[in-house]
This record gives C-alpha cells, structure tokens and sequence, in this order.
C-alpha cells in the first residue's frame, strides 16, 4: 500500500469523454489536480478539484503560459519514491506523487487549418506545459501512466478498477504519448517552415518531410505473394477516400485490389451523369456514363467483356436492384466493387448468390463524390520520395479551342469530354476511343502513342467507327491521325503544343477530323 494518496493530474483540451472518466477515477479514491480551463469544466461536473496553484503554491502566470512548469509538478511525475534520493527530495519538498497524468494539447494543427490564421494565433496554441508533461510522464513511465487520447480512457479505468495497469500497459501508452509529441512537434516545424518561405514555389514543400500514417491492416502480401504489405491510413483521411470506405462484405482485400478500388474512384467521381467504371491492372478496360446505373453499367462491361474477367468496377450511384441483376448474371467474375452505397435488395442479391456469397468484396463510401481541397501524391524511388499535387481538378472547357477547319458537333463534344475525363486515368501514353457515352477502345502503357492508337483501334474495332479520341498527351506525328481515321474517328482531343502540331492539324483536315486542343497535359506513369 502506497503512503502517498492516488493522484491524477488533468489538463486536457479535447474533453470528449472526459466527465466520465474522471467520475470513474474519483470513485476509485483519486484526487484530481487540474489547471484553468479544466478544472472549471470537472468542477462544472460535480467533481471535487485541486487546483494546481494550490498544490505548488504559485500562481497561473502570463495568462496561462506558466501553470504546470513547477517542480511540484515535474518532480511528481518524475520522482521514483523506490530509490532513497528521490524519495528524500519528495519528502523535503512536499511532493505528492502522481499515479497517472491525462493530456492532450493544444489545437496547433486545427488552428493552422483555419484560412488566414494569424501567427500570433498559431503561437498562442503552440503548446509547451503539455508535451512537457507528456514527455516526463513517458519517460517514467515505469512509475506513472500517461493518457492522451479520449480513446483510451475505458481501457484505462477498466485496468484501474482490477489488479491496476501493468508495466506492459503504461509502456503502450508511453509509446502513443511520444507518437502523439512527434507528430505536434513535426506540425508546428512544417508551420514555420512555410511561414518563413521567401520562394512562393517553396511554400507548399517543407525542407523536411515527415509524414504520419495510421496503419489499417497488414495485408496477406503485395503485388505478389512473396512480398509483405501493409496499409496505412492518414490519421483524418478526407470522407471521399479509400482509407474512408468501409468493407461490407467479402474476402480481405489484397495491395491489388486497394491498387485497382482507388482508381475506380477516381474515375467515377468524375461524373455527375450516372457513371460505372471497370479497371484491370490499374486501367480502365470499360467506362461509361448513362441515363441510370444500370445502363452505365451494361456499356462500361461491354467496353471490353474479355478483360473485365477479374476485374474491379467503381459506381457513382447506390447499386439498385437493375444493376445488381445486370451483375449477377453467368460467366462474370468480379474482385470488388466500390459505391456510395447499395440498396437491401441489391445488397442481398450480391452476397446470397452462391458464386458472389464470401467472394466479392463489397465497399461503401457515402462520400467519395464530394469536392477534396488540393492534396499531394507521394512515390517512392531508390533512396528517395517524389512529391507531386494530386491531377484531380477538373480542366476548364471554356479554354479549350477548336484548332481544325470542322468543329465537333454537340454529341461528338460530348463524347470528348467524357473520353477527356477518362483519358487522364490512364497509364500513359494514353489513348482513348469513346462513342456514345462509352469507352470502346484503351490503348495503355505503350512506348509508342501510334502503338496505343493501333491498340485502342484494335480493341475497338467496328464500334471506332463514328468515335472520338482522346490523348493525354500531343500526337508528335500525323501517323497516329492516320492510324485512328482508318478505324472511323471522327472526332479528337488533345493537349495541343507539339512543333507537329501544323502536321497534325493538317492531318485532322484531310480527314475531316475535328480536333480540341486542351492546353493541359495529362501524363499517368
């Protein structure tokens, strides 16, 4: 039995779950000390609080910036009462030990995320007693314990109403208490390291990069099975993401498949037309838009029913009944399928039916249509990392200028806009024929772009007659204008500003090819 009475110290700024568990600790025989803002609000609640100026017997000062920076603090929290100098300085000073500190900090990260926050406001929440706290409490951990998430409170107080916390138990903690430091620390540096930018180019790419991810689930391996894989979450991932969506129904999912799910959302989210996308290998072999999901559906798997064995299929719609009979029908094989969510009938459909029951990963995310702020990518090379903005934004069509003698008519626009949309999803050199509000023909990945043009025809075939083209990037030569108009194109899409680009244009007229230069590029490597 300790000759010390059980003590916590409080001082929080997150303060969800909070009355609760201090209610919980006060009825295991704890005294509570607490700071400012809460103490009012354990006070509030009904609870019996010591102030901490009345424990250390000195004021808060400079408006709150010196509170808990007190040797009656720090040696509470640091003291070992087991070894007899430590124990003579707790005596002598009139130390009362803590058996566990609760923290969390300020919110620097929120307050900074604020369009035009001031500096003064992101100093003031620049914590310093907190992570101090946090870091002395980690580091004796083998005496104290240290709580700094809402999240670990049950867990905490269902261990102290037994045999108490192990030493296993308060060095979990401690862990997350010095993973919890680093990240703040890591904020407030990535702060200043754009506030003090001169370059404006700089300002969006810290001189240091670190990055903090949550890991979600080790995977059964990687692109293949001799390789181990992980996934990582960021620690708030935006609603309309992967790491946001959750898994319905089916089998684990494997690196392939969050590979292929990622990018059937970023295709369909594309669309406000009811659109349904199929992806093999990270490509799409099949997209389209329709007057119902159903319908988008059918034309996207009739794109290229060959490849589509196997393969992944994105929705911008809840699956209803009509598509979920469409997918259910002989001789389709499909992975996964990720939509903002599925009507019951739908749902049962797909996981009743003895090819679909315990195999198709079904995954929802109510939001992955709705508008994200500017985001980067990250890829890594041989001792490095490549950081780029996301190529999510939509292009504005307005800018786009009609470079041939012939203009497109209203649906040959509209078709180029649609394979626009699409092209810049696909691997490039990226070359996409669509007729009708659907994908007839991909060429992908190749070295070449008159390959990709001669693949995307072939593919096609019968159906490129009347199509439109759209390239990710200029056509160098007029051999790829050549190859597409011996398939039927009668319409084209393209960034625009090669030194052929009068060769092109030339090429286009001869063939009575109307042709859009965008101005913008749309690599995919």
């Amino acid at each position: 039995m300790s000759a010390f009475p059980r003590r916590v110290l409080i001082s929080v700024s997150d303060k969800s779950g909070l009355a609760e568990f201090a209610k919980g600790l006060a009825a295991l025989g704890f005294e509570i000390l607490s700071t400012g803002g809460t103490s009012k609000y354990l006070k509030d609640q009904g609870l019996s609080v010591i102030d901490v100026s009345t424990y250390t017997g000195f004021p808060e000062i400079m408006d709150g910036r010196v509170k808990t920076l007190h040797p009656k603090i720090h040696g509470a929290i640091l003291g070992r009462p087991d070894l007899e100098h430590d124990a003579a300085a707790i005596r002598e000073h009139g130390i009362i030990p803590f058996e566990l500190v609760v923290v969390n900090l300020y919110p620097f990260e929120q307050t900074v995320a604020k369009p035009n926050v001031s500096i003064d406001d992101a100093i003031e929440n620049i914590d310093i007693g907190g992570p101090s706290m946090v870091r002395s409490t980690a580091k004796n951990h083998a005496y104290v314990g240290i709580v700094t998430q809402p999240e670990q409170y049950p867990r905490v107080l269902e261990a102290l109403q037994g045999p108490g916390l192990t030493l296993a138990f308060r060095r979990e903690l401690a862990l997350e208490a010095f993973r919890m430091t680093a990240r703040y620390d890591r904020a407030i540096a990535d702060y200043f390291d754009r506030i003090t930018a001169t370059d404006e180019t700089l300002r969006p790419f810290p001189a240091e990069l670190g990055l903090s991810f949550v890991r979600q689930e080790v995977l059964r391996y990687g692109e293949n099975p001799h390789q181990a894989a992980a996934f990582y979450s960021e620690r708030n991932p935006p609603l309309a993401s992967l790491a946001a969506a959750e898994k319905l129904h089916g089998k684990e999912l494997s690196y392939n498949n969050l590979l292929d799910l990622d990018a059937a959302m970023a295709i369909v989210r594309e669309f406000t037309d009811p659109a349904a996308v199929v992806i093999k290998h990270n490509n799409p072999c099949g997209c389209a838009i329709g007057a119902s999901l159903d319908e988008a559906f059918h034309k996207a798997y009739e794109g290229d029913p060959i490849s589509a064995f196997g393969s992944v299929l994105g929705f911008n719609r809840t699956v209803d009944v009509a598509t979920a009979e469409r997918l259910c029908e002989p001789n389709r094989f499909i992975e996964s399928i990720i939509a903002p969510g599925y009507e019951p009938t739908a749902f049962e459909m797909l996981t009743t039916k003895p090819k679909w029951k315990n195999n198709v990963r079904l995954l929802r995310c109510p939001d992955f249509t709705a508008h994200q702020a500017r985001s980067f990518e990250y890829r890594r090379v041989t001792g490095g990392l490549l950081v780029q903005e996301r190529d999510d934004q939509q292009d504005d069509a307005s800018t786009w200028k009609v470079v041939t003698e012939r203009a497109p008519t209203e649906t040959e626009l509209r078709d180029l806009a649609f394979g626009w949309s699409v092209s810049k999803h696909v691997k490039s050199n990226a070359i996409v024929l669509i007729n009708g509000g659907m994908v007839v023909g991909v060429g992908a990945g190749q070295m070449s772009r008159v390959d990709s043009s001669w693949i995307a025809s072939h593919k096609a075939g019968d159906r490129s007659r009347g199509s439109v083209v759209a390239s990710d990037a200029f056509f160098p030569f007029r051999d790829n204008i050549d190859t597409l108009a011996k398939s039927g194109i009668v319409a084209a899409i393209q960034p625009g500003g090669s030194k052929g680009d009068a060769e092109v244009i030339a090429a286009c007229n001869e063939h009575g090819i109307a042709m859009i230069f965008t101005g913008r590029r749309h690599f995919k490597h």
